[in-house]
């Protein structure tokens, strides 16, 4: 029975009409059953003989799965599944050769080969690269508009004002002696250009600086300015919102008066979603935000599609203000569009040095690459190209921050030497996670926090669920197998069943169940990703989902796209913070364990960090960055 059911399955899995290399690299699980059917559909229509073209198309639409916006295929074969869910052995497939490829490539009805030729096939061969067609277009979209507002610059603001409130609003107040206070200098660079990036890590003062640069411009002549902020998620959005207002509080009265009642939105929302169309919004090129300043907080999650939407939007004479950490995982969908803005060269722009130096924030000679009178300036490392890296941290220090440094530095023998100091604040069980009666510290963790969550949603404190939904996450690299979301779903439920008594007793909306959305419902407002939790209240059962001020209620007969939420990937934690992290890590081969997953993983506490696996995978991942193909970073200088 076992072999025929296996028979079977192999049967589905493979591709009806596949054959030669689509059928042998379907079968050998590198290529998905959509990959093999668009390819041959779109082939067919265009009568592409070629199989090793239909191949490189496959592999294209695959890659987009895998968060690649193109595909290099002269390194495919030691990249096609990197971020696969399990690990395929791709060395025994007939690849074929590079240069016969790209070829092939160059003379087929499908492909486009030259950058400036009009989109009028599926693929375009551009700078080494093979894109699908609307991609490139995307790609060359952001490319263009982040260039254009680099080189473009905004009026002079009133220099001697300027520096005034640079003083006023930043003192340097806990900084070392001679540390630069680069807060300062991402604020006076956000009012001496059109696009600014201010990267950093948790607990370097991103959104403390947001809310003091926007005083800042507020407090400079003319009108005040409108100002939009915004981030990918709800959840986000609500932190953004929240932590914006606390920021506020901190500030003298004058400047609280400036900035008034700030509200955050998901990008979603503040575009102006269109019912019926998932791909356009209201506002674009033809009809563009209200808005002077946009602010777009955890950047790191934004799509290539979403930052493309985003930039045609913005007012060529709006600031943009990008904010992240782009030492994250980037987004679920394909492009890693900050971390390419950050890590390109970049040409620096002459004009803002010298007014930085004015400022007496540059030297008068800015160190680094000699600043060009000529070319024009763009998007690329460092003040003078419009990024700013914060690097003192100010939220918490102890083992949660050196353990992100070292992964940042990619130091696997300083990551293990912090996981192992016994820090009150992190936890390394040196097990294998798919043992879970071997894990004591999880199981206390999540029936202290299951409680809390159960006590207040039958009480109606919704806040109070809320808070208690985030005081301890469980994440996984992976959704399915002995290291997934599925079955640590499970285990936490039969903890949490032994722990509460009557718990998820009363149906499938109990009090204290945990959600998660799972697709965006533009209507209700919610977005995929964003949590909440099943409450009473005096008009009956509610789901609750933080806001920022106010929660969410929500009659559980209007939702449609949730599932019960006692584990998430690490993925779908972007843009949240918890009190305890818990970390499922996967063994060693495991392709989706990278540095930026575990860093990710490790940066969604604030107060304690708990890490399950063994200390090869640990190395593994350190040692292992994520690897998403595009061709904006080296195109950006």
């Amino acid at each position: 029975m076992t072999g025929r059911l296996s028979e079977e399955v192999d049967e589905l899995s493979t591709a009806q009409g596949a054959t030669g290399l689509l059928k042998t690299f379907n079968q050998a699980g590198v290529l998905g059953l959509a990959d093999v059917h668009t390819a041959l559909a779109v082939s067919r229509m265009a009568r592409e003989t070629d199989e090793t073209v239909t191949l490189a198309l496959a592999l294209a639409v695959r890659a987009l799965r895998m968060g690649s916006v193109a595909i290099d295929l002269t390194s495919l074969a030691g990249t096609v599944f990197d971020e696969s869910e399990e690990e395929i052995d791709v060395s025994g497939l007939p690849w074929p050769e590079a240069p016969g490829w790209l070829q092939a490539c160059l003379d087929s009805p499908l492909v486009s080969a030259d950058p400036e030729q009009p989109g009028a096939r599926p693929l375009r061969l551009a700078h080494g690269l093979i894109y699908l067609e609307r991609y490139w277009q995307q790609e060359e979209q952001v490319r263009s508009q982040l260039q254009a507002r680099a080189a473009a610059s905004p009026p002079e603001p009133d220099l001697p004002r300027l520096s005034t409130s640079l003083e006023r609003l930043f003192d340097g107040d806990g900084l070392a002696p001679g540390e630069p206070d680069r807060q300062r200098l991402a604020a006076a660079v956000s009012a001496l250009r059109w696009v600014t990036v201010l990267a950093g890590g948790p607990g370097t003062g991103k959104t403390t600086t947001v809310a003091r640069l926007l005083a800042l411009l507020r407090d400079q002549p003319g009108p005040p300015v409108r100002v939009a902020l915004a981030a990918p998620t709800g959840k986000a959005a609500a932190r953004l919102e929240e932590a914006v207002r606390s920021a506020a509080r901190q500030l003298g009265q004058q400047d609280q008066e400036r900035l008034g009642d700030l509200t955050a939105s998901t990008l979603h929302r503040l575009l102006g979603w269109v019912p019926g169309n998932r791909s356009r919004f209201r506002h674009h090129a033809r009809n563009h935000l209200p808005f002077d300043v946009v602010v777009v907080d955890e950047v790191s999650m934004v799509s290539l599609t979403m930052m493309a939407r985003l930039l045609e939007a913005v007012r060529p004479s709006s600031r943009l203000v990008l904010v992240g950490d782009p030492d994250q995982l980037s987004s679920v969908e394909a492009g890693a569009v900050l971390a390419d803005i950050t890590q390109a060269t970049g040409t620096p722009d002459a004009a803002l040095g010298r007014r930085l130096a004015q400022l007496e924030l540059l030297p008068e000679e800015p160190s680094g690459p000699t600043v060009p009178s000529d070319p024009s300036p763009s998007l690329g490392r460092g003040p003078v190209q419009g990024v700013v890296q914060l690097t003192h941290t100010w939220r918490y220090g102890g083992a949660i921050d050196a353990l992100a440094r070292a992964i940042r530095a990619s130091d696997a023998d300083a990551v293990v030497e912090v996981l192992r100091s016994g820090a009150q604040d992190l936890v390394f069980a040196e097990v294998d996670a798919e043992h879970a009666d071997r894990l004591p510290d999880l199981q206390t963790q999540v029936r202290s926090a299951g409680r809390a969550l159960h006590r207040a949603a039958v009480d109606g404190d919704i806040a109070g669920a809320l808070a208690a939904l985030d005081a301890h996450r469980l994440l996984c690299a992976h959704r399915r197998g002995p290291y997934g979301v599925q079955r640590w779903s499970r285990e936490v439920e039969g903890w949490l069943a032994e722990a509460v008594p009557g718990y998820a007793d009363d149906g499938e909306w109990y009090l204290g169940r945990p959600l998660l959305v799972t697709a965006n419902d533009y209507e209700l407002g919610l977005y995929n990703g964003d949590t909440g939790v099943v409450v009473g209240t005096e008009q009956g059962v509610r789901a609750a989902f933080a806001r920022g001020g106010a929660a969410s209620l929500l009659a559980p007969v209007r939702l449609d796209a949730v599932q019960t939420m006692h584990a998430m990937t690490v993925h779908r934690a972007q843009g949240s913070q918890f009190g305890c992290v818990s970390v499922i890590v996967p063994p060693p081969e495991s392709p989706l364990l990278t540095r930026e997953l575990l860093y990710t993983a490790a940066t969604r506490a604030t107060e304690r960090v708990q890490i399950f696996g063994s200390e090869e995978a640990i190395r593994r991942a350190v040692r292992r960055p994520a690897n998403r193909a595009s061709g904006l970073r080296g195109r950006l200088g």
